[in-house]
């Protein structure tokens, strides 16, 4: 969707319910025909007011043909979702039905909604902000209640009212640094010890939003954990008792997995993709030699490893290896097979441990698996600290606050190395205008198409 193709003088139409069958769908429209049209389509048994949901019947209007009952609620601009007059039909969910009345609707005048263009048509006529918007979808996709919470608060614009008392405070500073550059005969006087305080408190608040992306991401995309080992460890049965369902193939033969598998798994408030690959050490076959390779790239590249050692057999040098895969990264070592005789010898494994839990399994019979998930969930994910108000959930949030860090440092540095004001001015300036587009109150055509290709028909 290209914001210039966005005529706002036509009445837009979507499905606003996903595809499939079901109890009831929803069609909306918007857009100064929007009532027109909807009453062309919808035969209203009452006169259909603003704001009260009204039974009716949908029509054919082309053959004067009644094919669903159906109700309507009409919302009147500006108080409605795009700040337009709205209407939003509601039918059984039949597919056939529900694109039966897009149809209509576009024979009578509309036009097929963009992507997102009823929440980007909220966003042009104010309604909301970039930041808002980016939370209506994010509410949309929420994985967890934790994540869902946090999305709402920034629908309800506190996230933006954080980022916009930032903006206003750093367009003080820049005020005062400006107004001594521009009347240098008034005998302005500013305080550099002040300027640099206030510029560092702004950096500490955009650190911390900064730091809160780790806990979005992980809530929102995933934490990656590679589950590494030598072949025959049990990796894959694991992976399928973990994900309670028989997805990888299980063999008693050594070499059995040669690629790898990835699923997406949910304990508590996190996602996690789970990556059972080949089995690491000595490959008996040259595709079973390619897997390792990928197995080694994608355990490098992993958030987090779960280190699988057998305990029916001694640990070997093999073992050692992939141990030492573990050093610098987030990581648990399993036991599994612990119904089977130890030959495993404890103390060894908790000397080359450095610290990391230790969990004791059996993944055929499903021991101590709860206690696995609950480790899983001690050491991955990044910690929600009380001061997490607010927390980022996309990339370019962060890369525009880093900017922002980056330009407010340069800043402070140069005040406090004895450069001019003309100087320090220049570095405030980009950081100001990067927190209006985050916000959307400077305009980027780039980052609103961006931003708005994610969004789902009808929203």
């Amino acid at each position: 969707m290209i914001i210039q193709e966005i005529d706002l003088t036509k009445t837009i139409i979507a499905i606003a319910t996903p595809p499939g069958q079901s109890a009831l769908g929803i069609i909306r429209l918007s857009g100064p025909k929007a009532l027109e049209i909807a009453m062309k389509i919808f035969r209203a048994k009452t006169e259909l007011k603003a704001w009260s949901l009204v039974q009716g019947t949908l029509i054919d209007f082309e053959k004067d043909e009644a094919f669903d009952e159906a109700t309507a609620v009409y919302f009147p601009a500006p108080r409605s979702y795009t700040r337009e007059d709205m209407v939003e039909i509601i039918c059984h969910g039949s597919p056939i039905i529900l694109e039966e009345v897009v149809r209509l609707g576009l024979k009578a005048g509309a036009r097929l909604a963009h992507p997102g263009e009823f929440t980007l048509r909220a966003y042009l006529h104010g309604r909301i902000d970039l930041l808002q918007a980016e939370a209506v979808n994010d509410l949309i996709r929420a994985t967890s209640l934790t994540q869902a919470r946090l999305s709402y608060g920034q629908l309800s614009g506190r996230l933006s009212k954080k980022i916009d008392s930032l903006r206003k405070a750093l367009i003080d500073l820049l005020s005062q640094v400006e107004a001594a550059i521009e009347f240098p005969d008034e005998g302005l006087q500013i305080n550099l010890e002040e300027i640099s305080r206030k510029i560092k408190e702004i950096v500490r608040e955009v650190d911390k939003l900064i730091q809160s992306h780790d806990l979005g991401q992980a809530m929102m995309q995933g934490l990656t954990l590679a589950l590494v080992g030598r072949a025959n460890v049990g990796k894959s049965t694991l992976f399928n008792a973990l994900l309670e369902k028989e997805r990888a193939i299980v063999s008693p033969y050594p070499g059995t997995t040669r690629d790898y598998l990835e699923e997406r798994i949910k304990i508590g408030e996190f996602l996690f993709k789970l990556i059972d690959m080949a089995g690491l050490g000595q490959p008996g076959h040259p595709v079973e030699e390619e897997g390792i390779r990928r197995g080694q790239a994608l355990a490098s590249q992993a958030q987090g490893l779960l280190v699988i050692l057998d305990n029916s057999q001694p640990i070997s040098q093999d073992d050692y290896e992939i141990l030492g895969l573990a050093q610098d990264k987030k990581a648990i070592l399993v036991i599994n097979k612990i119904d089977l005789p130890s030959r495993l010898e404890r103390r060894q494994l908790e000397n080359f441990a450095s610290g990391k839990p230790i969990i004791e399994v059996s993944a055929l019979h499903k021991t101590n698996l709860d206690k696995l998930r609950k480790a899983m969930l001690e050491v991955f994910p990044p910690a929600m600290r009380q001061d997490h108000e607010e927390v980022i959930f996309h990339w370019r949030e962060k890369v525009a606050l880093e900017r922002i860090k980056e330009a407010l440092t340069q800043a402070c540095e140069k005040l406090e190395a004895g450069y001019s004001e003309e100087i320090v001015a220049e570095e405030l300036r980009p950081a100001t205008e990067v927190l209006g587009q985050l916000t959307g109150e400077i305009k980027s055509e780039e980052i609103i198409n961006a931003i708005f290709q994610e969004f789902c028909l009808g929203k």
